[in-house]
Order: structure tokens, then C-alpha cells, then sequence
């Protein structure tokens, strides 16, 4: 039995899409993905030992008081290709931090609109030295153990959890063809700043136009940034 014309010319359009897409994945030449994997053991190597005097206050901050509890916090995100890891993050937020939001259903609905995020003195979930962590980014430290795992980059789109695919509507594959990053075009640009669906494409346009100049530039933002304290919260 013959093919209908209308499902031959879908299966033509799908697949040319799929190669269109497919080609623009593996735009990334061997030696930029050697450089940019030896800048990312080397800086996250370096990084650790200069910041190893900061985990350790970090760690004995959280061995008392109210704030008593684990110093790391893990949470699922979607990396490279689709394929999910837990990101690494020194614990600025409460124990049972999900419960304690979803608790008050109308912060949580806030939570939700207003794309994943909350005003840092109308979280509950914030702990006293998660503000200051978050403030200076200092949070964000311990993704360079992800760096060195190569489960992300020291520059890359920021890992997303599986709710947030939705904002990328088609461009997800696109936009999960790229590993992951400490940070990328969307710290530098203003981070929490600029909301859905500005972000994504802020996120695309790295993703299309990655290099490792590109990298290096953002790095050296990164640095700005942070000094700034632009856009952290």
C-alpha cells in the first residue's frame, strides 16, 4: 500500500530538520573541544585549591546554631544531550527547602510565575549565610567538582531542571547540545535580572556562536560580574 503523499512530505520535512539540526551540533571542531576541556581542568584544579580555605569556613559556619546541617546541596539538572547529573552547591537554603516552599501555596504559585525564583527577603527558604553565599556567588563554588567530573564546563548555557526545558519550546535539543556551564552569556548579561523567555535567548546565542574566544570573554565578565555583585540573589 502506498505512502500518502502528505506523510511522505512530513517524513521528509522531519528528517531534513533532524540533519539541519544534527550539523549544527557537531559545528564544535577537535581543538576547540581540547582547549576548552584542558581551561577546564586546569582553572577548576586552580580554583579549588585557591578557594580551599573558603570551603572550610563554609564547612565549620554550618556546624552549629540554626544553620546547623549539610554543607552541600545537590540537585538534579539536565545536562548535555538530555543526559540528567546532580549539581553541586554549598547550602544556602534550609533543610527540606522544597517542602518548606510548597507549604505556602501562594509563594510557591509566585515561585513558579515569576520563572523559578523569589525576592531573597520573601524566601522562606534562605538561610543568613545562604543570603551572603548567594549575594557574593560563593554558592556556585563546588560546581567546579562537576567541572573536573566533565559533567560541566567552566562556560556553557546554566543547567537547567527538567521544568525549565519547556521554556526552550523547539530549540530545547539546540539548547542541550551544549555542555553545561559555571557560568555563561546569561550571568554576564544580568543573570537574575533577565526572566523567560529573554533568557533563553541569551543562552542560544552562546550556543550558536561558542568559541573559545568567546569563552575567554566571558570568563573575564564572569570576574566583573561577580566583583559588581551584579545580578545574584
Amino acid at each position: 500500500m502506498a505512502m500518502p503523499k502528505s506523510e511522505i512530505n512530513a517524513r521528509y520535512l522531519e528528517e531534513t530538520q533532524r540533519t539541519v539540526m544534527t550539523n549544527a551540533y557537531e559545528q564544535d571542531s577537535a581543538s576547540y573541544m581540547f582547549f576548552k576541556r584542558a581551561l577546564d581542568l586546569f582553572g577548576a584544579v586552580i580554583g579549588l585549591v585557591l578557594t580551599s580555605p573558603i570551603f572550610l569556613v563554609i564547612s565549620l559556619l554550618y556546624l552549629r546554631g540554626s544553620q546547623k546541617g549539610p554543607v552541600f546541596f545537590r540537585q538534579k539538572r539536565i545536562g548535555q544531550n538530555g543526559v540528567p547529573f546532580h549539581i553541586y552547591k554549598f547550602r544556602s537554603m534550609v533543610v527540606d527547602a522544597e517542602n518548606v516552599l510548597k507549604a505556602n501555596r501562594n509563594l510557591y504559585h509566585k515561585y513558579l510565575k515569576n520563572s523559578y525564583k523569589l525576592e531573597p527577603e520573601e524566601d522562606p527558604r534562605i538561610t543568613k549565610i545562604g543570603r551572603f553565599l548567594r549575594k557574593t556567588s560563593l554558592d556556585e563554588l563546588p560546581q567546579l567538582i562537576n567541572v573536573i567530573k566533565g559533567e560541566m564546563s567552566l562556560v556553557g548555557p546554566r543547567p537547567v531542571v527538567s521544568e525549565e526545558l519547556k521554556e526552550y519550546g523547539e530549540d530545547k535539543d539546540l539548547f542541550l547540545s551544549a555542555k553545561p556551564g559555571l557560568t555563561g552569556n546569561w550571568q554576564v548579561c544580568g543573570r537574575s535580572e533577565i526572566e523567560y523567555p529573554e533568557r533563553c535567548n541569551v543562552e542560544l546565542y552562546y550556543v550558536r556562536y561558542k568559541s573559545f574566544a568567546f569563552d575567554l570573554k566571558i570568563l573575564f565578565k564572569t570576574v566583573m560580574t561577580v566583583l559588581a555583585k551584579k545580578g545574584a540573589y
